[in-house]
């Protein structure tokens, strides 16, 4: 009797699997794992679990994002890359395609490159990211800008990306409170959304991810 599959692709999220319950990726590296998640094999491919605690991307897609722009071809400017914990899940969603991963921390910068050394579709980046014009040289025919810097000016340096490499779709993951900590979330989030707008971006949805990471919002802009 032939064995049952029990990862099926996400509805509306190319490349992603899910049992029902979590998120997983076909791993791009076999046998290496990037934060410690969970490796399963099922018929000579390996899953990876993908822990919307740890990924504000995996929560977004549990919480029902869809239609993200993201799939097997993507081209992707990933800003805030860290220690490449979500951006190695979007290596493996794209998997016929190309992360390039800016980071600004020395630190982060150090754990990242070695993520990047068993992929062979994610290119490390260390820079500014306020600063496109400093590593624009380095990055070619972007498809999706996805942000996740926590700082004061976080819509600005998104709208500066997505312009500057002609990106027909973005994602960015607001902090609230990185921009400011004394209003509600809520108002922070509607002034973003204004903003975004007002610079010619059309969101398509704002998704509050704050029950797996505090004081966020994802927004998904597109064509």
């Amino acid at each position: 009797m032939a064995l049952v599959n029990p990862f099926r692709e996400l509805e509306g999220a190319p490349n992603v699997y899910t049992t029902g319950r979590t998120l997983m990726t076909v791993n791009a590296a076999p046998g290496v794992n990037v934060y410690g998640e969970r490796l399963v094999e099922f018929q000579g491919t390996q899953y990876r679990s993908w822990d919307p605690m740890r990924s504000k991307l995996a929560a977004l897609m549990l919480l029902g994002g869809r239609d993200l722009g993201l799939d097997r071809s993507s081209r992707v400017l990933y800003l805030g890359a860290a220690s490449g914990t979500t951006a190695s899940h979007v290596s493996d969603v794209a998997s016929s395609g190309i992360v390039y991963c800016v980071e600004v921390s020395q630190r982060s910068f150090r754990d990242l490159v070695g993520v990047c050394e068993s992929r062979r579709n994610m290119i490390p980046i260390m820079a500014d990211a306020s600063m496109p014009e400093g590593y624009s040289h380095m990055v070619e025919g972007v498809d999706l800008v996805y942000q996740d810097i926590a700082q004061r000016d976080q819509a600005e340096i998104f709208v500066r990306n997505m312009r500057h490499f002609e990106a027909d779709r973005g994602m960015l993951m607001l902090k609230s409170r990185s921009v400011d900590v004394n209003r509600e979330p809520a108002a922070v989030y509607a002034d973003a959304k204004k903003e975004l707008a007002s610079k010619g971006l059309r969101v398509r949805e704002v998704v509050d991810i704050s029950q797996y990471a505090k004081d966020h919002a994802a927004f998904v802009v597109g064509p």
